[in-house]
């Protein structure tokens, strides 16, 4: 009805977001590998840093982030005056559709890629795309076949969630090259640290200017619970997403428990160390119990069922054991689970457990 109040086109075409389950009823040991969260935490002096801001709850924080834009600029040799830092790397995706998509403009984002991607492009009104992927894949011709006229903005995942694959940097680079001149390319870099050697885009930013690249502090850096992210780009994108973005976005407290993280290498470096060590044991040890996944360069392996009655199987039997993992029916893979590397024991007690599953059929 006319007179009723209505929200904008596409808004109720929004799917709800459904995050990682983290209680079991009736269940008091839960491991919860879910959310790819970091299972050895945050850096102690990011602790030391959020509790000593605790001090200064009365004041505003910074609204430049100034001290935070620097150390990413210290640690991995960036323009400061280029980054511009957000609630997760999330509000800074969301904020790219808002500035530079509409109606009757297009978002372009694969099959398997970040569930939110659709909801960024409703969101503003302008209408998702999903291209094919290759075997959990991106294709970097399919992407570019999908793009129109009507394309402003294309989403890339790399490493991608939920399937842990990624594209090379020569890939990553023919799309940007291939893409129309108004089409910006959104590099997702969310686990870009667990990968060595690896800068998430950095180079091709520099080269260009219609790439960013988004990160954030909720995976390596074990900070989820503060919900920071910092960009890259162009310096005239980066100026339009300061004039959207809230000037009180982050608190004082994220900041600082976020600059003492980014600070802390040493921290970050054995995470990736201890994750890689264990992801390898994990697949390995799934791909014996008839249980393949794809190589994975994040914190998760995509563990793939023989069928999606087997999956949902699986995860009701860990469930049982009181361990919560991913079902992604609804990212296209309703025969896989996505499951979070934890420590040594996490894992163990994973392989352990679908190892029962799989005796007892």
């Amino acid at each position: 009805m006319a007179d009723c109040i209505q929200p904008q086109p596409g808004i109720l075409d929004i799917a709800l977001y459904v995050g990682g389950a983290s209680q079991l009823e009736g269940q008091s040991n839960v491991l919860k590998l879910s959310s790819n969260e970091n299972p050895l935490g945050a850096s102690p002096a990011a602790m030391q840093a959020f509790s000593r801001a605790g001090h200064d709850l009365h004041r505003y924080p910074s609204t430049d982030h100034a001290g935070l834009r620097a150390a990413i600029g210290d640690v991995w040799g960036v323009d400061p005056a280029r980054v511009v830092c957000g609630v997760g790397s999330g509000e800074l995706l969301k904020l790219l559709a808002d500035a530079y998509a509409g109606p009757g403009d297009e978002v372009v984002f694969t099959e398997h890629g970040f569930s939110m991607y659709p909801i960024y492009a409703h969101a503003c009104g302008a209408t998702p795309v999903v291209v094919p992927e290759r075997d959990r894949m991106v294709d970097v011709d399919a992407i570019l076949a999908a793009c129109t006229d009507k394309t402003r903005l294309v989403y890339l995942a790399n490493p991608a969630n939920p399937t842990g694959t990624m594209i090379s940097d020569a890939e990553v680079a023919r799309l940007a090259a291939g893409l129309p001149p108004r089409v910006l390319l959104a590099l997702d870099g969310a686990y870009a640290e667990y990968v060595s050697g690896y800068d998430a885009g950095r180079a091709l930013v520099e080269s260009r200017n219609n790439v960013i690249m988004t990160r954030t502090f909720s995976k390596i850096y074990g900070l989820g619970g503060l919900r920071i992210g910092w960009a890259y780009g162009p310096q005239a994108v980066i100026d339009v997403l300061n004039r959207l973005r809230g000037p009180f976005n982050l608190s004082a407290a994220a900041l600082a428990a976020a600059e003492a993280a980014m600070r802390d290498t040493a921290h970050t470096e054995r995470c990736s160390t201890e994750n890689a060590r264990w992801r390898d044991w994990l697949a390995t040890g799934l791909a014996d119990l008839g249980v393949p996944s794809d190589p994975s360069s994040a914190n998760f392996i995509l563990a793939r069922f023989a069928s999606a009655e087997e999956a949902q199987a699986c995860d009701t039997y860990l469930r049982s054991q009181g361990i919560i993992v991913r079902q992604v029916a609804g990212y296209g893979l309703p025969h896989c689970l996505r499951i979070t590397v934890g420590d040594e024991s996490a894992c163990r007690r994973v392989v352990h457990a679908v190892a029962q599953f799989k005796g007892s059929r």
